[in-house]
């Protein structure tokens, strides 16, 4: 696995393979992606967080669309706490087929905050979906009982971009790297320096790295941009 050195300009990104660059006859057109966007345990898809990244992550990627929804245990306003991931996954996965029936050809990229990463994931497994890669924003590695949640990643073979805050508890960087080093795909790991789960950095940091939280955020969309190219330009 190469990795870049840290600076203060820039969050390190770690790749398990470097080969992924190559030449593709499909059309400009054919190659833009579709996402299909999933929210995390705590809020909805219409979440400041969500919108901001929705935004970001659609025009660094030149996607036809960005596809957001919410689960039912959230949606009309009245939250509930969220059921076992594998209880969502049927649901998402009907999102999905929806929008490849609507968007015939073109790449699908799966993304999730959080919980919404993990089910992605489950949902990137079925051989039917074929996902080109899933984009994973503070994947949550640890349950809260403390065990390493393992196995969906260890199964899959769809490509794999991690954004991960280096201070969240729920993914201590040390146990996803032993978990990157056993999995079958393709993954990077790209890592905001400072920041929680939801990717918040303290100001005190902020001023010790002479960054800014909205650089912090434009590097990690560019690392992801940049990843999802390489995976389509070898398919």
């Amino acid at each position: 696995m190469a990795s870049s050195p840290p600076s203060k300009r820039r969050r390190k990104n770690s790749s398990k393979e470097d080969d992924t660059n190559g030449s593709s006859s499909s059309s400009p057109e054919k190659m833009t992606p579709v996402l299909v966007f999933a929210h995390g345990a705590g809020a909805p898809s219409s979440s400041d967080w969500m919108v901001r990244w929705k935004d970001m992550l659609g025009k660094a990627m030149h996607a036809v669309e960005v596809v957001t929804f919410d689960y039912p245990y959230i949606s009309g306003g009245k939250q509930r706490a969220p059921p076992k991931a594998e209880k969502l996954v049927e649901f998402h996965s009907d999102i999905v087929k929806k929008t490849l029936a609507k968007y015939p050809g073109h790449p699908l990229i799966l993304a999730g905050k959080s919980m919404g990463s993990r089910v992605s994931c489950m949902v990137a497994s079925g051989e039917e979906i074929g996902a080109s890669a899933v984009v994973c924003l503070g994947y949550p590695l640890k349950g809260m009982s403390g065990t390493i949640r393992d196995e969906t990643l260890l199964q899959l073979k769809v490509p794999i971009m991690f954004v991960q805050g280096s201070k969240d508890g729920l993914c201590p960087l040390e146990k996803l790297e032993a978990v990157r080093k056993k999995m079958k795909s393709l993954n990077e790991l790209h890592v905001i320096e400072g920041g929680d789960h939801s990717f918040k950095i303290a100001k005190k940091h902020l001023n010790s790295e002479g960054t800014t939280q909205a650089e912090a955020k434009d590097h990690a969309v560019q690392a992801i941009a940049a990843f999802v190219s390489k995976v389509l330009a070898g398919r």
